[in-house]
């Protein structure tokens, strides 16, 4: 008998959906410029995919008259204002009103900026833990926020985080018999950029109308190296809307899969589909309050040996003999705004 025989591998049908359109940006009473992500969902057969939409008029406008229409980055699909154009100011209402390539036409539901308290303090606790016979010793520090409600209810919170460390090289290359980095220098000065983007912090005066926010937990820093941690902080004022919209990102994000949560579902934001009212639009254009600040955690203080870090960088002389500085959302050439070191 024999076994041989052609044998075809299975191919699952493809499931197949309308390519809907996904916003990402907001505006806020900091200076611009401000940075709209346009995508659209793509067919979903093992894996999801956004494709950016590009070649759209994007225009951000305000109650007063003031608006300005953004101008495209390459590759495209990214639309960004100027850096003297609008700007949010409290109490104004806004909105945004694109219209693709293709003729269709979208609008975001006019909403007011509201102000946001100013953070008061920043600080930072150390979590040290012993090693015991079961567990090795751990360290980090927790980052906590001060601030300060107004005397006013209805008042809705997002805080957000990014950390930026310097490059001391913008190519590597490991040499394995000598265990350590050669490097091409960067041509400018350069960092590293990290952010949470699965972290969503929410908070609300429900419970506190105008009384302090002590305490207010937004990440923990690694114990990683002897180096200083550089960590920017944000606190954005959110309409009850964009809060709700929140919420429901932060409910969907931390379903642990149990047999009993809720199915993931895709959650609609504030742009409309003016063209086909029937057509659902994904994402947010936030409108907020913005107050910032920074941090710097100085984990030589940490009482557990620190992780390894990479091994020393060793520049050589190359052609080119230095890189240009990447400037997109992991590397930037641009100084930090409280860089000061």
């Amino acid at each position: 008998m024999s076994l041989n025989s052609c044998i075809n591998a299975y191919q699952p049908d493809a499931i197949t959906t309308v390519s809907l359109l996904v916003v990402d940006g907001q505006i806020t009473d900091q200076p611009g410029p401000y940075t709209i992500k346009l995508s659209r969902t793509a067919d979903y057969s093992f894996k999801s995919l956004s494709l950016l939409e590009a070649g759209a008029t994007v225009v951000i406008s305000d109650n007063l008259g003031n608006k300005e229409t953004l101008k495209e980055q390459s590759p495209g699909g990214i639309y960004q204002s100027s850096i003297d154009g609008i700007r949010g100011v409290p109490g104004r209402l806004y909105k945004l009103t694109i219209q693709t390539k293709a003729g269709t036409r979208y609008e975001s539901e006019a909403e007011i900026m509201p102000a946001v308290p100013p953070i008061q303090k920043l600080y930072y606790e150390s979590n040290y833990t012993p090693a015991t016979v079961a567990t090795a010793q751990s360290q980090n520090w927790s980052v906590y926020l001060d601030t300060k409600d107004p005397d006013t209810l209805g008042n809705y919170y997002k805080w957000s985080w990014t950390h930026y460390e310097v490059v001391d090289a913008c190519q590597k290359t490991f040499v394995a018999n000598r265990s350590i980095y050669t490097g091409i220098s960067c041509c400018t000065d350069c960092w590293d950029v990290t952010r949470c983007y699965t972290c969503v912090n929410l908070n609300s005066d429900v419970n506190i109308n105008g009384r302090a926010i002590s305490r207010q937990f937004i990440t923990d820093v690694p114990f990683n190296s002897l180096g200083r941690y550089y960590i920017e902080i944000e606190q954005q004022a959110l309409s009850r809307k964009a809060y709700l919209f929140w919420k429901s990102v932060q409910q969907l994000t931390s379903n642990t899969g149990g047999l009993f949560d809720v199915a993931p579902s895709s959650i609609q934001g504030n742009v409309k589909c003016i063209t086909n009212p029937k057509e659902p639009v994904y994402g947010y254009f936030g409108i907020a309050g913005l107050s910032a600040g920074y941090l710097i955690v100085d984990q030589s203080a940490g009482k557990g040996a620190p992780k390894a870090d990479f091994p020393t960088v060793i520049p050589y002389p190359t052609r080119p003999a230095c890189i240009v500085c990447d400037n997109s959302l992991y590397r930037t050439p641009n100084k930090p705004r409280f860089w000061t070191y």
